[in-house]
């Protein structure tokens, strides 16, 4: 389940590794997002 949800993060999320967002100017939304493929992408290895 959770290797669907990594990928459908990919297609659907923005990526702000590319925009090189810097971290301690991310908006709330911002930092939800990341902690949200953080967390469905640990789940998603093991």
């Amino acid at each position: 389940m959770f290797r669907i949800l990594a990928k459908l993060n990919k297609l659907l999320l923005p990526n702000y590794t590319r925009k090189r967002l810097d971290l301690a100017k991310a908006t709330k939304w911002q930092k939800a997002v990341i902690a949200w493929k953080y967390y469905v992408t640990t789940r998603a290895l093991d």
